[in-house]
């Protein structure tokens, strides 16, 4: 009986440990089956280690990659590849004094024993987009850096071929050109968005050219890091929209899209450092810039520009306090074109443009666009705050060339001044005492210059009454030069007149 209990036990000992080993097998293969279920996928890491990514994870990245596909093969067959070549002549070096004869002997030489003339030709390389289709021929816009100073140039398509092209205009203002090419091949039109709607972290995808062929019609993604920066090379104008999509050398003119697969901006140019390369830095002029320019490229194979005939400065906070106008948004005129449209109108220097037909300026840069794409004979109402009241002119606004903008011996007063701060007083060592403004720059040619103001004088007095700050020097401009200007001023601590000056 003893042993039949003990056997028992030992029997009901060894039950409950196989029974404790089944039910561990079965939750094994329980979690076995539920980790390979349909509803999750096991993506292999370092050392073995995996990660559990749900199939609802997966779909939404394999989603948002279909997007992108979509969207290269939309645009990608409207990108081109613009080759060029530009051919300069030079005069090599005639070698006289060196000593060519005492190794090679003596020489045939030209009669003038000049140097010979020899042609140099470069290539480029750049990016467009097939924006128009008209009767056979197609047009691309692109960079005016791109095609500048070429005397060939030729359009290379995704599907291999290429083709002659023709310059149709340039501006480069605007750093804008178009080219056009014939074929009776299909290609299609790039659809352009709104770029007016480009907000910050806005996906971004950048189509061009990059670093030659090797690298043609590729596509990099990335975000869009800032809208409305200025700057640039050359005499641009635009205030663009900055990406860290990757864009390099060969991207110029290319195409910067959105999620939908239109164009919002042509890519231009990017901050690099001493090696050129791509640092996540790249600017791409935003399309509604470009919209106007494409028309009037092809109706015109030109660019007009309105123009206001002011000189815009941004005032810093010195400035902006001394004349009222601190934490608002504009263009100082702080010099005005004689007898330009500004100045038929009534703009006057000292005057803060802060409205063009109701629609804010944000600054100097956005002002001279929007006058740049009025057209001659538009009439148009400037909002200016003038001694801390606004008032709305009406401009009738003519055309832009570089005659007149560049005319300095119209620009009036043609004096930049600024307060007499505690900064400036030091640097130049200007007692307390002394009142008055500092000229920070001359215009030359300009009236200042003709009367003898230079750059680091100390304006006093207007036409004979004494100005004490910023305000009563614009003040004295408006009501005491209608027809002539001296200014009192105090030059390495000697108090001086200028000549008049009459208009």
């Amino acid at each position: 009986m003893n042993l039949v209990k003990k056997l028992s036990s030992k029997n009901l000992l060894v039950f409950n440990l196989v029974l404790i080993g089944v039910i561990f097998g079965f939750s094994l293969a329980f979690l076995s089956f539920s980790c390979s279920t349909p509803n999750t996928r096991s993506i292999a890491r370092a050392q073995n280690s995996p990660v559990i990514v749900s199939e609802a994870d997966l779909a939404a990245a394999v989603g948002l990659q279909n997007v992108f596909n979509a969207v290269s093969e939309k645009v990608l067959p409207s990108i081109v590849e613009l080759k060029t070549v530009s051919v300069q002549r030079r005069n090599l070096p005639s070698f006289d004094g060196i000593p060519w004869e005492f190794f090679f002997g003596p020489r045939d030489r030209s009669p003038d024993r000049g140097g010979q003339e020899r042609e140099f030709r470069s290539q480029g390389l750049g990016s467009g987009i097939i924006v128009r289709h008209n009767n056979g021929t197609y047009y691309v816009i692109t960079n005016h850096h791109v095609v500048d100073n070429t005397s060939e140039i030729r359009v290379g398509t995704r599907d291999g071929k290429e083709y002659t092209a023709q310059l149709v205009g340039k501006d480069d203002r605007r750093d804008l050109a178009m080219v056009s090419f014939s074929t009776t091949d299909h290609y299609p039109l790039a659809e352009l968005g709104d770029s007016d709607d480009v907000k910050v972290g806005d996906w971004a995808i950048a189509m061009g050219n990059p670093l030659g062929t090797s690298f043609s019609f590729s596509v990099t993604m990335g975000i869009v890091s800032a809208v409305g920066r200025t700057g640039g090379p050359g005499r641009n104008i635009n205030d663009f929209i900055q990406t860290d999509a990757p864009i390099n050398q060969g991207n110029s003119g290319g195409a910067l899209v959105n999620i939908h697969g239109e164009v919002i901006g042509i890519n231009t140019w990017i901050a690099s450092n001493a090696g050129g390369g791509n640092v996540g830095l790249g600017f791409a002029i935003p399309i509604n810039n470009a919209k106007r320019s494409i028309d009037e490229f092809i109706t015109t194979g030109t660019l007009t520009s309105g123009w206001l005939g002011v000189s815009l400065t941004e005032p810093g906070r010195e400035i902006a306090e001394a004349l009222g106008i601190d934490g608002m948004r504009g263009a100082l005129a702080a010099m005005v074109f004689l007898d330009s449209p500004a100045d038929k109108g009534g703009i006057r220097a000292g005057d803060f443009i802060t409205h063009v037909d109701g629609r804010e300026v944000r600054g100097v840069t956005q002002l001279t666009m929007m006058v740049g794409d009025l057209k001659p004979g538009d009439r148009a109402a400037f909002t200016v705050v003038r001694d801390g009241t606004t008032r709305e002119i009406q401009i009738t606004i003519e055309a832009r060339t570089d005659e007149v903008a560049s005319n300095s011996r119209g620009l009036w007063p043609g004096v930049i001044v600024a307060p007499l701060t505690n900064e400036i007083r030091e640097s130049r060592n200007i007692d307390r005492n002394v009142m008055g403004l500092y000229v920070g720059r001359v215009e030359p040619d300009s009236p200042a210059d003709v009367v003898g103001m230079r750059e680091g004088d100390i304006i006093t007095a207007v036409n004979g009454e004494n100005i004490s700050d910023l305000s009563s020097f614009y003040r004295l401009l408006r009501e005491r030069t209608a027809t002539e200007l001296w200014f009192g001023f105090i030059r390495s601590g000697n108090t001086l007149e200028s000549l008049r000056f009459r208009r």
